[in-house]
């Protein structure tokens, strides 16, 4: 599947029919908490922070989450993904340990992803 950056407004409907071709009721996603802005549709969360970094991302802003399209309740975003995985920036989980950092995931994929 091609890897898709969003900077401006998708239909969840949209990632859900991604979703049929990939991964079923997800897709994986990559979050920029700088630049407002994600990479969805690859089958590794590694592969679409590589095309955001060669996008002038920065790592240490990057998240991986997954978005479940056709739910309707705080489950549609999942924090887990091995990338998340930085005991250097104080993350020692598959999550987002901090809530600050969720917020700001929570903000940017809800600016993006429309009803």
């Amino acid at each position: 599947m091609t890897i898709k950056i969003i900077k401006e407004a998708v239909s969840r409907q949209d990632l859900a029919e991604m979703a049929k071709g990939q991964f079923g009721d997800f897709v994986k996603a990559m979050v920029d908490i700088q630049n407002n802005i994600m990479a969805v549709g690859a089958d590794l969360h590694a592969d679409e922070e590589a095309l955001l970094l060669e996008q002038g991302s920065r790592q240490e802003l990057l998240w991986g989450i997954n978005i479940y399209p056709d739910q309707h309740d705080e489950s549609w975003i999942e924090f887990d993904s091995m990338i998340n995985l930085r005991p250097s920036q104080g993350n020692r989980s598959r999550g987002v340990d901090k809530p600050e950092i969720r917020d700001n995931i929570r903000k940017v994929v809800e600016r993006l992803v429309v009803t």
